[in-house]
């Protein structure tokens, strides 16, 4: 064999196995695998460079990120002059399929929001699959901040799945080679579609067939004081039709494209723990949503078997402004602050973090910061920049401890879903801007009682699979030695469950007599509760019922979240200070801290286990804790530093 012919060969078979690899084979990239961060990255309708992609992705390499989430935005300033690709054209493609690629060859993942901005929308959309209200014959198409801006878009109607059937086949024909390589997450935001009246095609005729009274004669009347078992029976279906008509279908969707889904299911008007466990990677955000409410997602995420729980973090940390100015103290942010956030998430289960966000920037031009009035600026003139690294490694280690093993269990919270939608309008110091229903479940917290305990919230979905044996409910791999129910309303499908589970030996709490919700009440209620409470495990005491010691035991516990591995648990513990974080942050918060003690006892299976912890200023700990009952700490080795003003 001549030179030239092996030299050929050579070539051909390089090629062929440098590849990137098709739909179908190993993938490159394990998503999320080595918990280190990810960033949203802002793509403003502009011309995109491979340049400039590849510089900015070597970037994220060398500072410590794992991957990048691509959004594509209005041209920046809203300036429709900004030469830029038509959206999804072949040009379009090709810069994402560059980005794609390069993410591989440099081992980071790469997740597309799915979508121009958010909610989904599309320029072509026929009216048909528009979202309306009760009150609108035709659905408007005024969605103009998007990446073609101005140009009109329609949203889609979110409780038809044939509406993102037809969205899904545009999208993915812009992204079918992107798809290629590593698993790629489509990302949907959280639901910022109008709530109010919401309605689609057959609803009346399918509220009539499930409730027995027409809901039309109902609607202008249907959040006023008086109407709230009406309002309830109108968001137990419009829930059905979110969930399985949108979530569901975007999931099963994403898997027929060799993806996989992620979704911050925050804000639906739906059964949000059963949303969020329709979806592969549930995700809060952080601070928008307080970190209390990703106990939801991470609930979700162990009780499907998910193993990751994201969180779009330090999004407006220190206060939000309207689109066209920068928000209060942007572009100087504190890691310290940044780190409260993180730690808060952590200590409520998230495992993974995801930057609010980087802009596609020019290599060697100013940065993309005008009007990006949300985010926190990630790139390499940074507030942060000398800490960023150190900060990244530091977020990417506890996500990993916080992957170990499975979530640890010991107490099912059933979560007050009829009480969010009996109630129907948060009282006016809970309102904001974007926020007005109790249906979002911002402000559900675990009740005293089950302090130092690790409980996990469960709906009636979740209790009707499940099952007792010798006193422990179990779910999937999870098992809960109780059942608590402190809630004012309870739905009569769920009250069954808990009665059922109770007769298997489950003890149940039942901290408050709960009412049946609904505009059709039954007998069965009062008959079912009362059968209920003779049952010898069952008490309004939690004393009574709780035989099972606290994983913890002391004053002033501080937020954490505990994994078992095997026979050892890993627990981590947010700085006290860190404990029910309110929006927004004050400036510079975190160095408030003057360091705190806490005593307090972990009760292990070699018994009970007294520890003296120490909290530095703005540091958080991590116990191990062994199978003989030895209790370690470990060092997570990073402490922020205060950037001088």
């Amino acid at each position: 064999m001549n030179n030239k012919l092996l030299i050929t060969i050579c070539l051909l078979l390089g090629t062929l196995f440098s590849c990137t690899p098709q739909q179908g084979q190993k993938t490159l990239v394990e998503p999320y695998a080595e918990g280190k961060p990810y960033t949203r990255w802002w793509w403003f309708a502009s011309e995109i460079h491979e340049k400039d992609i590849k510089y900015q992705l070597e970037w994220l390499k060398e500072n410590g990120f794992g991957g990048v989430e691509i959004a594509w935005v209005y041209p920046m300033r809203g300036d429709s002059t900004i030469k830029h690709p038509k959206w999804l054209s072949e040009e379009w493609a090709a810069s994402v399929n560059y980005a794609k690629r390069t993410a591989d060859s440099l081992g980071l993942g790469c997740d597309f929001t799915y979508g121009t901005l958010w909610p989904f929308n599309a320029f072509d959309l026929p009216e048909e699959y528009g979202s309306r209200s009760f009150y609108q014959q035709e659905s408007p198409a005024d969605r103009t901040l998007t990446w073609d801006h101005p140009r009109k878009a329609r949203i889609i109607n979110h409780l038809d799945k044939q509406a993102f059937a037809y969205y899904a086949a545009q999208m993915d024909q812009g992204l079918k080679d992107a798809y290629k390589g590593s698993k790629s997450g489509i990302f949907v935001d959280s639901w910022e579609v109008e709530t109010r009246h919401l309605w689609t095609a057959g609803f009346g005729e399918k509220f009539q067939e499930r409730f027995g009274y027409a809901i039309e004669p109902l609607m202008d009347n249907l959040y006023q004081p008086g109407n709230e078992d009406v309002y309830y029976d109108y968001m137990t279906l419009l829930s059905d039709y979110v969930l399985y008509d949108f979530y569901q279908p975007f999931t099963e969707h994403a898997h027929t494209q060799g993806a996989f889904s992620r979704a911050q299911c925050g804000g639906a008007p739906a059964d949000l723990l059963t949303a969020f466990m329709l979806v592969d990677v549930p995700e809060t955000e952080a601070i928008l949503y307080e970190p209390n409410f990703g106990r939801i997602p991470a609930s979700a995420a162990a009780l499907a078997g998910k193993e990751v729980v994201t969180s779009e973090t330090f999004t407006c940390l220190y206060g939000w402004r309207k689109w066209g100015g920068k928000g209060p103290h942007q572009d100087e942010e504190q890691v310290a602050d940044m780190r409260l956030i993180a730690d808060a998430l952590f200590a409520n289960g998230t495992n993974q973090i995801i930057w609010h966000g980087m802009p596609y920037n020019e290599q060697g031009k100013g940065k993309n910061d005008n009007h990006f009035y949300a985010s926190v600026h990630v790139g390499p003139d940074s507030y942060f920049k000398d800490q960023l690294k150190e900060f990244n490694d530091y977020m990417a280690k506890v996500s990993r401890y916080m992957r170990k093993g499975r979530v640890y269990s010991d107490i099912a919270l059933y979560l007050p879903l009829e009480d969010s939608w009996m109630g129907v309008e948060y009282p006016d110091s809970l309102q904001m801007p974007w926020v007005w229903g109790e249906y979002e479940l911002r402000y559900v917290f675990a009740p005293n009682y089950l302090q130092g305990y690790q409980p996990l919230w469960v709906n009636a979905k979740v209790l009707s699979e499940a099952h007792v044996t010798n006193g422990i409910m179990h779910y999937g791999d999870l098992q809960f030695s109780a059942l608590a129910v402190d809630v004012e309303w309870l739905d009569l499908t769920a009250l069954r469950q808990v009665l059922r589970l109770a007769k298997e030996g489950l003890p149940v709490v039942m901290a408050r007599e709960p009412k049946q919700p609904g505009k059709n009440k039954s007998e069965e209620f009062a008959r079912l509760y009362a059968e209920l409470m003779q049952l010898e495990d069952v008490s309004v005491s939690s004393e009574e019922v709780l035989t099972q010691k606290p994983l913890l035991e002391g004053e002033d516990l501080p937020d954490f979240w505990c994994r078992q591995d095997g026979e050892e648990l890993y627990i981590f513990l947010a700085n006290p200070v860190a404990k029910n974080l309110k929006y927004p942050l004050r400036y510079g918060q975190a160095f408030e801290d003057q360091g705190s003690q806490r005593t307090l006892v972990v009760n292990t299976k070699a018994g009970a286990q007294p520890l003296q912890l120490n909290f530095k200023p703005n540091e958080s700990l991590l116990l191990k804790v062994t199978k003989d009952g030895k209790v370690e700490i470990l060092d997570l080795g990073f402490a922020a530093k205060k950037i001088a003003e």
